[in-house]
């Protein structure tokens, strides 16, 4: 339990530059599908069939997945929010 957690650290960074970045009228076209389908991907009912295998699949994918989106973001988003 302890690997999965250290995934959710640097998320959360993360989660702060697609904020800051979500707010900004420069930013990509692509960002709000692709965050609306990650969120989705998160909340979806298998999760509610099998709660162990949707834990881990959301401790490993979805941490994976926003750090993906964020370093597909301009540079000029990206170093916006501090460390």
């Amino acid at each position: 339990m302890k690997r999965l957690l250290v995934l959710w650290k640097p998320a959360r960074r993360d989660l702060r530059v697609l904020w800051f970045a979500l707010g900004r009228p420069d930013r990509p076209g692509w960002l709000l599908p692709v965050l609306g389908l990650v969120a989705l991907y998160a909340i979806e009912p298998f999760n509610v069939a099998m709660p162990i295998l949707g834990l881990i699949d959301d401790g490993v994918i979805v941490p994976l997945v926003l750090h993906l989106i964020v370093l597909r973001l301009p540079v000029s988003l990206q170093g916006s929010v501090a460390r």
